[in-house]
């Protein structure tokens, strides 16, 4: 049973998505707790699947036992284990927190749609994790991206419709560069397994295609992770969201962008490729000048949400100037600062969509004098924020 962990992370969330509609009308609380049941096990397969990469090394999972390159495949390695605990960890948490907070964003008749759409962002979002294909990374992008776009329009704001729109259009545009990059890729190789286009893409590195086809990939992935200045879905699609989807979305969909450009970057392409073409200034550009205009813009803001959201912005840039590095240590920063901003952020969301459920404000001045009205989620305020800052054991 173990050796199916890694397709049971996919299959169950897909699964409880199509159940969800048809057992919904059995009872009314049947939609959420099938969605915390389903983002428990995610996660506890997902704690097994990381114990057992640290002990036995590299997993590979072939779908319909058919071997790589000419099949599927879902590997788990150091790499992608940890980001799978985080992400399904998160999934979790705002599930446990949609229960609440959806009876006063979203009408009663859309809350078996959103908690459908819920599973299917999950399921996109640990597809893209642990697909060892770059075209089911496409596929996983889009399931998550069109669920995404759903969620954001899901609550009662005229603005969400909008901001959905906007990510929509752009979501389009970077999917349709990242097609663009796969099919370049597999023209020139035959194959479309990461591992495998590895080893075969180093004696193409002088193509043009190849190029292109990284170019491609770069500005897709660039789109979703919302890289200074491809940013400009964020600041409004996490306003104007549902606290549940503005949670979910900020912690762990951006990072999972940057998860897979550090894969494409480091896996398919990689540290020759880096030399040999030295696209990484224009990566240390974007992400310096991210990291300068998502903080200043953040300190102009007064509306709650909105300032978390171009806190990312710069976030996003730290994240993205460590792999640009091309060094071990910056790498590894990079990918730690991955799991860190996953945990802060959605924190600083969930506490964010806290207080508006109390107070029915989101200006930064409704956070006076809460600290004795609501002790212990102003604490989580107050740590999630210091660990922003990088204040030691936050």
């Amino acid at each position: 049973m173990t050796e199916h962990f890694p397709i049971l992370l996919v299959l169950v969330p897909l699964l409880t998505a199509v159940l969800i509609p048809l057992l919904a009308r059995v009872h009314g609380s049947i939609p959420w707790m099938m969605t915390m049941l389903s983002s428990a096990l995610a996660f506890l397969v997902s704690i097994a699947l990381l114990l057992r990469v640290l002990s036995e090394g590299r997993i590979s999972y072939w779908l319909g036992n058919w071997p790589p390159p000419w099949g599927i495949e879902y590997a788990v390695d150091y790499l992608n284990g940890f980001v799978l605990v985080v992400v399904s960890f998160i999934a979790l948490m705002v599930a446990i927190y949609s229960r609440t907070s959806i009876e006063k964003e979203i009408r009663q008749f859309r809350h078996t749609a959103f908690y459908t759409l819920y599973m299917l962002l999950v399921a996109g979002l640990l597809g893209i994790v642990i697909t060892g294909d770059i075209f089911n990374l496409y596929v996983f992008i889009e399931i998550s991206s069109l669920a995404g776009y759903a969620l954001i329009a899901s609550g009662t704001r005229e603005k969400a419709l909008t901001a959905s729109f906007n990510y929509l259009i752009l979501g389009t545009i970077g999917a349709t560069f990242l097609i663009m990059g796969v099919g370049l890729l597999y023209m020139v190789t035959g194959t479309l397994n990461m591992a495998d286009l590895g080893e075969r893409l180093p004696e193409l590195y002088e193509s043009r295609v190849v190029l292109t086809a990284f170019a491609f990939f770069s500005v897709g992935l660039s789109l979703k992770m919302a890289l200074f200045p491809l940013h400009i879905w964020m600041p409004n699609a996490y306003t104007h969201a549902p606290s549940a989807v503005s949670a979910i979305l900020a912690a762990i969909s951006t990072k999972v962008g940057a998860y897979a450009l550090i894969r494409i970057m480091f896996t398919v392409f990689d540290v020759e490729f880096a030399t040999s073409v030295s696209y990484e200034m224009i990566f240390i550009i974007l992400a310096s000048a991210g990291i300068l205009a998502g903080s200043i813009l953040a300190i102009a803001q007064t509306n709650l949400k909105t300032m978390l959201a171009y806190s990312s912005v710069a976030q996003i840039g730290y994240i993205v100037l460590g792999a640009a590095l091309i060094n071990e240590t910056a790498l590894t920063g990079s990918i730690m600062h991955i799991l860190n901003h996953a945990l802060m952020k959605g924190a600083l969301f969930l506490v964010a969509g806290a207080v508006v459920l109390r107070t029915g404000a989101e200006d930064i001045s409704a956070l006076r004098g809460l600290g004795r009205k609501m002790p212990f989620t102003m604490a989580a305020f107050t740590v999630a924020s210091l660990s922003m800052i990088g204040v030691p054991l936050t």
